[in-house]
């Protein structure tokens, strides 16, 4: 071998036999000797594989690392009330024989109307309604969690999934609403007025109000293909998100 340039030749281990250092296999014994060729360089020597450096990535934020950003968290509210309304739904599904209100089902189950008030939001008849009214809760949810934290989007969608149930419910004449439509709709519109504001004052924003619009509408309209969806509790909805995500989102301005 000589001494600062390619090696001559390598030793077989199987044979003991001196061969060529850019073959695969041994003419002698036919063993094998590596893998693959090397590649050679302009001066004939043979190149080694340099290895990809793996790519940075930064850890999780954790809590009060930079003042004023909220530590990166799951979503556990988000996923508890879409992980309630798929167990809902599958119970009502499984329980109903044949009744068309929910009212003379659920008096099977109690006569005390706040537990129905509790379970409602959490029933769907429709399986369209369903998807519809769980994506959005799911979307918006996530969205509304990552900004101001669990306790908000559970205060909110029990002001406005509750507080529909009990205001259709506070007329006798009507069936009791069931699904979250209004809960839906308080999240989506509670996310999107800080984008609105900034869109109002000529600011560039990051969010997709025109998708935000479309999915609004299509929830809105749930009452009209959705059994037990309410038109009440879908104004109580965007009621609580104007009257909940208006200050917040002044208050998160200043």
């Amino acid at each position: 071998m000589s001494t600062g340039g390619p090696d001559l030749f390598v030793i077989c281990k199987n044979c003991q036999s001196e061969v060529s250092p850019y073959i695969t296999e041994c003419p002698y014994c036919g063993s094998r000797l590596r893998k693959r060729a090397p590649k050679l360089d302009r001066e004939g020597r043979p190149t080694e594989r340099k290895r990809r450096s793996p790519s940075p990535s930064l850890p999780r934020l954790r809590r009060d690392e930079i003042p004023g950003i909220r530590a990166e968290s799951r979503p556990y509210a988000t996923i508890a009330l879409v992980v309630a309304g798929f167990a809902g739904t599958l119970l009502w599904r499984a329980a109903l024989v044949g009744s068309t209100h929910a009212i003379q089902l659920w008096a099977q189950f109690g006569t005390h109307l706040w537990w129905r008030l509790l379970v409602a939001p959490f029933t769907y008849v429709n399986t369209g309604y369903a998807i519809v009214t769980l994506g959005a809760i799911a979307l918006y949810g996530w969205l509304l969690e990552r900004r101001h934290g669990p306790v908000l989007v559970l205060l909110l969608f029990g002001i406005a999934a509750v507080g529909g149930a009990a205001v259709t419910a506070a007329d006798s004449t009507l069936p009791l609403a069931l699904g979250a439509n209004g809960g839906a709709l308080a999240l989506l519109i509670a996310w999107a007025i800080p984008d609105l504001l900034r869109l109002r004052a000529g600011e560039e924003i990051d969010g997709d109000l025109l998708g935000t619009a479309v999915i609004g509408v299509v929830v809105a309209l749930m009452p009209l293909v959705g059994a037990g969806a309410s038109w009440i509790s879908a104004g109580v909805g965007v009621l609580a998100g104007i009257l909940i995500g208006l200050p917040l989102a002044l208050t998160g301005e200043r």
